[in-house]
Formats: structure tokens, sequence, C-alpha cells
């Protein structure tokens, strides 16, 4: 049963998405305010962080920064819910490790379908899994670590299920539509802005091995080895 803070002012709106989230067989526990929430996941540390933009004392864009800074916390999903749809906003929050972004209004069915998703996909390894290397990059998928050049990198829930699914399929393009299926578990049918800020954002964290991640113009994005060329 996977525990989720919701972090949103508009109280209504909050406890409609907490009705249904229990419903749907989650915990939850609601915060109005950013300091609201950093308490409440100190307290209890949540699978999910569901993180309106807009708060009264502190922003979203703040709240998802402390979290990510705190060693118990920095691996916590935070989807941001929020009014705006400027993509600057969007990568904004991607910026400061946000895993995906749900802007309002929204069906709260379609969110809690959303969330199952990508809890889903990345849901702890089974003990045992061996690490992936390649070149200066080592990911142990066991212990949820990723290293460039054996010093650790610190890496969102869904940036490692998409550096683990690139490198799982070595030299193959995959297209926006199939990471957006298989990592994020959701419909093609939806944006794939998403995927590219994703992959902007890890390619700047492979350092001295960005240029192992290449884009294949008008299609998609794949893991080359360097020893291939």
């Amino acid at each position: 049963m996977s525990h989720v803070l919701i972090v949103d002012d508009e109280r209504d709106l909050a406890e409609l998405i907490d009705f249904n989230l229990r419903g749907a067989g989650f915990t939850t526990r609601v915060a109005f305010t950013g300091e609201a929430a950093l308490t409440a996941a100190r307290e209890q540390p949540p699978d999910v962080v569901l993180l309106d933009l807009m708060l009264p004392d502190l922003s979203g864009i703040e709240v998802c920064r402390h979290l990510r800074a705190n060693p118990r916390l920095r691996d916590v999903l935070i989807v941001m819910l929020t009014a705006k749809s400027e993509e600057a906003d969007r990568i904004r929050g991607f910026e400061v490790g946000a895993d995906d972004y749900v802007v309002k209004p929204f069906s709260v069915r379609e969110l809690v379908l959303r969330l199952k998703a990508i809890l889903r996909r990345t849901s702890t390894p089974q003990e045992g899994s061996p690490p992936l290397a390649l070149g200066p990059l080592r990911l142990d998928i066991t212990q949820h670590r990723f290293f460039v050049e054996e010093k650790e990198t610190p890496l969102t829930a869904l940036e490692f299920r998409l550096l683990e699914y690139l490198m799982a399929r070595l030299g193959r393009v995959q297209t926006r539509e199939q990471l957006l299926e298989q990592v994020w578990g959701l419909s093609s049918a939806l944006e794939t802005r998403t995927i590219d800020t994703h992959v902007m954002r890890l390619r700047d964290k492979l350092g001295p091995a960005r240029a192992l991640l290449e884009t294949v113009r008008g299609v998609g994005y794949r893991i080359v080895d360097p020893a291939a060329g």
C-alpha cells in the first residue's frame, strides 16, 4: 500500500483527491502549506508527493528542492500540480527534481491511474539484479545507486528508471512514445515533451559520458556503447 502526501492549499481539491486516493487503496496525508508538507514528509516519508506549485508560504519549487536535498526523501516520487501550463514552469519543476507534472484542471480518476502506473514502473527491483555498466557509468539496480567514474550521482526515481531502460537496450533507438509507455506507464496519446525535458536533465548528470545518450532526430533516444565506435 503506497503512501501519498497531498500538498495543496485549495482545500476542496485536496480533500477530493484525498477521498479518491483512499478509495483506490492508498494511504494519504494532506498538507495545506509548504512547511506543513516538509514536516509531514519527515514524520512519515511518502512514496509520492502530489505538490501544488503555488502555496501560501514556500513555493512548490522550494518544497521540491528541500525534499531532494534530504537523503531520506530524495527518492520520493514528486508530481507537480499546478494551474500554470507554460513550458517554463514545467522545466523549472523538472530542474529541481520533479518526476511528473499535471496541469489543473485534471480528472481525479486519471490522476489515480497515473499514480498507479508510475509507482508500478518505479517499484523496487528484485534482489540480485546485476549492475549495468557502460564506460564510466555504473547503475546498481538492487541498491538504486548510480555512479559516474565511481562517483555517486543522485537520480530521481524516474531518471533512474529511464537510464536503466535505455542502458538495457544498448544501441537501440527508443521512440518517445515507447519511453512514455514503458518508463512512465502512460498512454502515448499524452504529450511527450516530458520525455525531452527528462532526457536533457539526465544527460547533464552523465557528465563526461553525456555524449553516450544520443538524440535520433525525429525518432527518439538511445544509449550507445563507446567501444563500438
